[in-house]
């Protein structure tokens, strides 16, 4: 599946000003956009997912269309089939693990009910091994039971592309490592395409197979996975 991305989206705040003129084509299945904070990854990731409206561009997942200045189109992000992977996973701590995956599937401001998981939940429940704390709460379970709590909420709404933003910042370097294995073997077993932002060499080698560095708001192609 390819990812389309040209967005153009100029940023004023006081006296500062930023321009973002992202463009770029990805064929891969695993693309990761590489550089440090402030060069405008994570307006990038927002824009995808429909959290900011640029200027001006074009954004396509696949044959979707999801933004196009030119043609008036920009889907709100629900209608999007976009995962979005925040960096500290924005489980809700008042909610069980099994209704922080089962909460997308609902419409409407109710929690999901305790009772239960809709066909979609419970079979990523299954895939990443937490039938065994779907009762727990999220300060009772570990970083790495988090992640795929995050994950599977994620991926029982079945998106086209899943959007990882920095998935590892928070940890530290043991946890981190291992975390990466984790999330490199579970990404191998889906049919989704991935999109992960980081100023991470590491999270490069380990995730990504086209990679695109940004700085200062623009983008440019890096031959292969491995950035010194």
């Amino acid at each position: 599946m390819s990812i389309e991305i040209r967005v153009r989206k100029l940023m004023l705040s006081g006296e500062r000003r930023f321009e973002l003129d992202v463009a770029f084509e990805a064929r891969a299945s695993r693309v990761a956009l590489f550089g440090p904070s402030g060069a405008g990854k994570s307006l990038t990731l927002r824009a995808v997912a429909g959290l900011l409206r640029p200027d001006a561009g074009r954004i396509a997942v696949g044959n979707r269309v999801l933004y196009d200045s030119a043609a008036g189109i920009c889907l709100p992000s629900q209608a999007r089939r976009v995962a979005y992977l925040f960096q500290d996973y924005a489980l809700f701590p008042h909610l069980t693990v099994a209704q922080n995956i089962a909460f997308g599937l609902r419409r409407g401001w109710r929690n999901p009910s305790r009772r239960g998981l809709p066909p979609e939940a419970a079979r990523w429940a299954r895939a990443f091994e937490l039938e065994a704390i779907l009762g727990s709460y999220p300060a009772e379970i570990s970083g790495g039971q988090k992640q795929r709590v995050a994950l599977a909420r994620a991926l029982a709404l079945e998106p086209d592309i899943l959007l990882l933003d920095e998935p590892f910042s928070a940890l530290d370097a043991q946890l981190r490592a291992r975390m990466r294995k984790e999330l490199d073997a579970l990404q191998r077993q889906l049919d989704v395409p991935m999109l992960l932002i980081t100023h991470d060499p590491a999270d490069v080698s380990a995730l990504a197979d086209e990679v695109f560095e940004l700085h200062e708001g623009r983008a440019r192609g890096v031959a292969n996975a491995r950035i010194a």
